[in-house]
């Protein structure tokens, strides 16, 4: 059963269903047949008191009118020997007297005990054994019947027939429980069925779209299983771009190195013809555009990595702890600089850390390298784009600016703000290609400071 549960969400359904289905029926047959016991019995006690009530009326009358007898009740089964119902008319006191209906054979009926309470009319009821040991509802009452003295009157019938009656009331309900129940668990084999078609259906787009037949999943789904399908939309979307960067690398980074090696070749084919220049030229070019393979071979793989990175998926980085390291180590660098950060605390960038200091430690380096004397950072949340979250990151400095003719050129590739500054890095076309990766975009404009202003929207974490 464990592993039935484990493997099927249809199994889970029905099986917790129709336990649910089993336990409510069983209470609710349980309870009915409790109620239907209490109402049978009722019905008994009331029909012994309509004889108990007559018998007293007999008495009375009987006190009266010496030619009444008390017990004629009419009821043949007061007749019948043994017939399970009985009636007893006993003197308290001296001299002892005691008539009884004939069906007591014999027999006499023993009194409750005192421990059984009577009601407002008098009446006490309970359970006796009769003739024969058989159980027997029982009602009884005293009556003074003034100087003819006191008599107790008693009236009692079998509990047979009630018992008969809920036995007969519980086959025809068990009967009636089965079936229902049946129906209800065919109905939730229908339910469960009907119910997990958008996931059966869901399982055959995504199949489709790994056989190469589609190339997302379409279709309408219910409101459970729409925010799946458009997750993993969003999944085979990211799929399909990091294949798609890891191809441009591939071919980019080939393009880069064909001008090297045909350097190379054609500066050993005029070596091997004699047509070089001086002796030594052959070992310098090869070591110049070996170092040139080896920049574009690095530049490259920084970029791989950094676009593989940002298709990794549950990665939240707290962005106010990594901007104050960051604005630790940049302030011991730049002495110079009053370099001031603003972050919430509670503020997350949805990628891995080392992207997230790439990105922003780049900005903030590059205006601190181009700032006269003020660096400003200041990082905000923005309203939500659909169903994701962003951040805005504004990196100002007071520098002399860039021109909007330049600010294009410096985000291509293979192109920095710093060329003529010292130091390295990957370079403002490494932060918006990583930022697009994560889609998000950089832009460049005028900073209220007087210098650049470098806008970076990144995802954030929920």
């Amino acid at each position: 059963m464990r592993g039935i549960f484990s493997r099927s969400i249809a199994a889970r359904l029905f099986w917790s269903a129709a336990l649910a289905c089993l336990v409510v029926l069983t209470l609710a047959g349980l309870a009915l047949t409790a109620v239907y016991r209490q109402t049978a019995q009722v019905a008994l006690d009331e029909q012994l008191n309509i004889y108990l009530s007559a018998l007293v009326a007999d008495l009375v009358n009987a006190r009266d009118d010496a030619n009444v007898e008390p017990g004629q009740l009419g009821a043949p089964q007061f007749e019948l020997a043994l017939s399970g119902w009985y009636w007893q008319i006993s003197r308290l006191g001296a001299p002892p007297d005691v008539r009884t209906s004939r069906s007591l054979f014999a027999s006499y009926l023993a009194p409750l005990p005192d421990s059984v309470s009577p009601d407002a009319q008098g009446r006490k009821r309970g359970e006796i054994a009769g003739p024969d040991n058989k159980p027997l509802r029982m009602l009884e009452r005293e009556i003074d019947a003034g100087e003819q003295g006191r008599y107790l009157v008693q009236v009692a019938a079998t509990t047979a027939s009630v018992e008969a009656q809920v036995s007969q009331f519980d086959l025809a309900l068990g009967l009636t429980f089965l079936t229902l129940a049946l129906l209800l668990v065919a109905a939730m084999a229908v339910q469960a069925r009907y119910g997990l078609r958008p996931l059966r259906a869901l399982r055959a787009d995504v199949m489709a779209v790994r056989r190469g037949k589609a190339d997302r999943i379409f279709g309408a789904f219910p409101d459970e299983i729409a925010p799946l399908a458009a997750e993993l939309n969003l999944l085979i979307a990211t799929n399909r771009e990091i294949v798609e960067r890891a191809r441009t690398q591939v071919g980019n980074l080939a393009h880069a190195l064909k001008t090297p090696l045909s350097v190379l070749v054609n500066e050993a084919e005029a070596e091997a013809k004699g047509e070089g220049a001086a002796s030594g030229t052959l070992p310098e070019k090869v070591v110049e555009q070996a170092m040139v393979m080896r920049d574009q071979v690095t530049f490259y793989l920084d970029r791989a990595r950094a676009a593989a990175r940002a298709g990794a998926v549950g990665v939240a980085t707290p962005a106010a702890p990594a901007l104050a390291a960051m604005a630790r180590a940049l302030g011991k660098i730049y002495a110079r600089i009053d370099l001031s950060v603003d972050c919430p605390e509670d503020l997350r960038f949805l990628g891995e850390k080392q992207d997230f200091d790439d990105m922003l430690g780049n900005l903030i380096d590059n205006g601190c390298k181009w700032a006269r004397g003020e660096v400003q950072v200041h990082v905000e949340a923005v309203e939500p784009a659909g169903d994701r979250q962003f951040l805005r990151a504004l990196i100002d400095d007071d520098g002399p600016g860039l021109a909007p003719g330049r600010r294009a050129e410096a985000l291509r590739r293979g192109r920095r703000l710093d060329e003529t500054k010292p130091g390295s890095g990957l370079g403002l076309s490494i932060v918006k290609d990583l930022a697009e990766a994560y889609g998000g975009r950089l832009e460049l404009g005028d900073s209220p400071l007087g210098g650049l202003r470098a806008t970076l929207l990144l995802p954030a974490a929920a």
